[in-house]
């Protein structure tokens, strides 16, 4: 487990960061020329970013970017 330091810009810039490329990821799964090993690789991708995020947001923006759950086959 890893620590770090980090005034209030540096948490709201951390923030901005992770929301700018969440909803990059979201606009992208709604692509269909993409293909789906890749957008598989790209909500992995979300769940981790989401997991960081959940340690900067409020309860709202949490539930505002809450990750869909996967399709079961």
């Amino acid at each position: 487990m890893y620590g770090i330091m980090i005034n209030e810009q540096e948490r709201r810039e951390v923030e901005y960061l992770l929301k700018r490329e969440m909803e990059e990821i979201t606009f992208d799964l709604g692509d269909h020329r993409i293909d789906q090993g890749l957008k598989n690789a790209m909500e992995d991708r979300y769940e981790v970013l989401f997991q960081i995020f959940r340690r900067f947001a409020n309860r709202d923006e949490i539930l505002q970017y809450m990750p869909r759950k996967k399709k079961q086959n």
